[in-house]
């Protein structure tokens, strides 16, 4: 009986990772969003090699790394909205709506889909 229900757990955060990052929106948004804000940091692949890293003390995420694909769209979302504790990743719920932080998001998983096995 436990595994089922771990099962079903595991069923219910992939479905909800993919039902997030496939949710209505605008790829397009999501990437000019990306360019305007991101790459910096991130760089334009997602790798995390973006040309303002030389002022960072806490490397940007590399969306590409499997530390990065296995997390949940939930995470990432989170990340976005609240920003990263004790590194340069701010959050953005002041400056972007919901459904923008969706658009980015669904473009970072176009750039680097999710893996929940690494």
């Amino acid at each position: 009986m436990y595994s089922r229900i771990a099962m079903s757990l595991l069923a219910l955060v992939l479905t909800a990772s993919w039902s997030l990052a496939q949710s209505s929106g605008n790829h397009q948004n999501g990437e000019r969003i990306f360019k305007q804000h991101c790459v910096g940091c991130h760089g334009t692949s997602g790798d995390g090699l973006g040309p303002d890293i030389k002022e960072l003390i806490v490397p940007p995420a590399n969306f590409q790394a499997p530390k990065s694909r296995t997390k949940t769209d939930m995470e990432l979302y989170l990340a976005i909205k609240q920003g990263v504790l004790f590194s340069p990743m701010h959050g953005w719920a002041d400056r972007l709506s919901d459904q923008e932080i969706r658009e980015v998001l669904r473009y970072i998983r176009s750039l680097a889909p999710f893996n929940p096995l690494g």
